[in-house]
């Protein structure tokens, strides 16, 4: 069996007294789209915290691609491959779309290349280009966040709820794009509230409750799961 691009074991996390993460196993394969689901206060994007180096663990242990990086810094991960799109809309608003992405290529990746890939996963973008970030709209703010994530060429692509406050026809749009992206063969951990969404580009789902994943398997067994989970039928 291949090495998983990630895999967390039995980490826990807390904000000061108050455990959040209790023991929590995941794997993630190589190539693989994993949906995270779960209620709010599951602890879900409190994981993707601390595999992403923003949060430390208190306990367990978190290996990338092999390699044990549980306490690595947030710079350190993206030398390994390690991408994140966190929640809300991390992007410049007084800078131009144009200006935003060619920040980029501060990390060395060529500035052409930088936009080639950006306009090439979202021509609206192109479109935009001389556009303030600020002035576009939520769905667009989106893309550009996305857009920034994937000039990295990143190995694991870490989504927190992509779909937040976006009208239901932006969304597919964005898992549209989500899944060519990894058909390209970036391995992608994606946490969203829109369960059915998500699993329609997954080709695993785990379930997160009260800091623990209780449930993992392929998207057409996890929806029966899920309802039992938010109506409390999951400990």
């Amino acid at each position: 069996m291949s090495i998983p691009i990630l895999e967390v074991v039995d980490l826990h996390a807390a904000y000061g007294r108050i455990e959040v993460l209790r023991g929590v196993d995941l794997r993630v394969p190589r190539g693989a789209v994993v949906a995270l689901l779960g209620p709010n206060g599951a602890g879900k994007s409190t994981l993707l915290k601390v595999i992403s180096g923003q949060m430390e663990q208190t306990s367990g242990d978190i290996h990338l691609a092999g390699v044990h990086v549980a306490g690595a810094k947030p710079d350190e991960l993206a030398r390994l491959g390690l991408t994140t799109v966190p929640e809300g809309r991390s992007v410049f608003p007084n800078l131009s779309v144009e200006e935003n992405l060619q920040l980029m290529s501060y990390a060395g990746v060529p500035a052409s290349q930088v936009l080639d890939t950006a306009y090439s996963y979202f021509p609206r973008l192109h479109e935009r280009r001389y556009q303030l970030a600020g002035t576009l709209s939520g769905g667009e703010q989106q893309m550009l966040a996305l857009a920034r994530a994937l000039t990295s060429d990143p190995a694991l692509l870490l989504l927190d709820e992509l779909s937040m406050g976006l009208a239901p026809l932006i969304v597919d749009e964005l898992y549209e794009t989500v899944g060519q992206i990894a058909q390209t063969g970036v391995s992608i951990l994606v946490v969203e509230q829109f369960a059915r969404t998500a699993l329609r580009i997954a080709d695993y789902a785990a379930v997160m409750s009260g800091g623990r994943v209780v449930a993992t398997g392929e998207p057409d067994e996890i929806g029966s799961i899920m309802a039992d989970v938010i109506l409390g039928g999951v400990a």
